[in-house]
């Protein structure tokens, strides 16, 4: 996506300016500004260094969290909206995030409505976040609604962080069995291999295997690198596929071992982002779509798209959900006790509080048998090393003998 700097006139004949960052072309933000009642007059596409897009990378949810705190707290002071703006973007420390508040801000004061002002950064401020500042503007909520929006950003950073650190461990395992592998593959299995060649040691299988395995490994390092290199570039492309995307997201819902934690991360993430849409006055309809696009998984799309159909032809909410096995009873029964209150919103909430224990407790569950089970593949990889160069030093003492 590109940024432009453009110059429009208004319904009055006024003139605005101001920059648009993710269209990628003159006729996209033509579109965008008759969305908002505004003529393209002038464009200009500005160069963005490759500096200047890591430091806008840089921005992070917790950030964008904090920045919704602050706000609402100040904006329920009586501050007004563009004086919150220039104070948070005075108190920003990442530089990146101070010029997009600073773009924000100036949006924001040539007439453009708030969510218009925030959805020209739609790679820092998520569907989710826009949807939710749209319906406190309208219904006059906005300190609500940004407090509501930190509060759900700040559970999804703690429940991301809480996965990332339970699966630390297990990665810096695996990584120091790669490099042990590496090391003995590399370094001290031709030393052994050098030492039997010269006293015509017999050398069995596992020895022999190991040997063309660290001839493999010295000899032909660049082809592994290669191999890995080309592997990450087929993957990005390929992951630019919609049918392989389609196809990659269900797997990852029904894959072995992790298939469930998936599932259950992925209801957690829609349900709590439904809930907190319709909780703000967003339509059931709307609230639907906006969560699948923020959990970023092509089959909860498909199965949104006909819940949609299902709740607008006049099903309950949980007669629609019970149908799919990708919902828990939980969130079934949570939404069949909300629809009968009048309290859905509330219950899919605490559905969802829920869940995120279900998740802690998988995540304890499942590293409780992967560690050790990574210790011992490693240690058995490690050991099967060993012998096969030991074994023709015993056979060789025993003919010695």
């Amino acid at each position: 996506m590109a940024v432009y700097t453009y110059v429009a006139k208004d319904e009055k004949g006024g003139t605005v300016s101001g920059t648009y960052t993710d269209v990628d072309s003159t006729s996209s933000l033509r579109n965008e500004l008759d969305k908002m009642g505004y003529v393209l007059v002038k464009a200009r596409r500005n160069r963005k260094t490759g500096r200047d897009r890591r430091k806008i990378g840089r921005v992070t949810q917790s950030e964008v969290a904090t920045f919704a705190y602050k706000f609402a707290g100040m904006y329920s002071a009586g501050l007004p909206i563009l004086r919150c703006l220039e104070t948070l973007e005075q108190q920003t420390d990442n530089q990146g995030f101070r010029s997009i508040i600073a773009d924000v801000r100036e949006n924001v004061g040539t007439g453009l409505s708030l969510k218009s002002a925030f959805g020209r950064h739609k790679s820092v401020f998520s569907d989710f976040f826009l949807g939710m500042v749209e319906a406190g503007e309208v219904g006059g909520k906005l300190d609500e609604t940004l407090e509501m929006t930190a509060v759900y950003l700040e559970k999804q950073v703690r429940l991301k962080e809480k996965v990332k650190s339970a699966f630390a461990y297990p990665a810096l395992v695996t990584i120091m069995c790669l490099v042990v592998i590496t090391f003995l593959l590399a370094f001290v299995i031709p030393v052994f291999s050098k030492l039997y060649t010269q006293v015509h040691a017999p050398m069995p299988g596992p020895t022999l295997a190991l040997i063309a395995a660290s001839s493999f490994v010295k000899h032909w390092w660049w082809a592994m690198i290669v191999v890995v290199v080309g592997l990450v570039i087929a993957a990005q492309r390929l992951s630019r596929n919609a049918l392989f995307r389609a196809r990659w997201d269900n797997f990852k819902l029904n894959m072995p071992v992790f298939g469930k934690l998936n599932r259950t991360l992925v209801v957690s993430h829609f349900t709590r982002t439904f809930a907190m849409l319709v909780s703000v006055g967003v339509s059931v309809i709307k609230s639907m779509e906006m969560a699948s696009v923020v959990v970023h998984n092509r089959k909860v799309s498909e199965i949104t798209a006909e819940l949609q159909k299902a709740i607008q032809a006049g099903a309950s909410m949980a007669a629609s959900l019970k149908k799919y096995d990708i919902f828990p009873p939980v969130i079934v029964q949570m939404a069949s006790s909300g629809e009968e209150v009048g309290m859905l919103p509330d219950m899919l909430i605490k559905g969802a509080d829920l869940l995120d224990k279900d998740i802690e407790r998988a995540i304890n569950a499942l590293l409780v048998k992967l560690e050790p089970t990574l210790t011992l593949i490693m240690g058995v990889i490690v050991g099967f090393i060993l012998m096969g160069a030991y074994l023709p030093m015993f056979d060789y003492m025993g003919h010695l003998k």
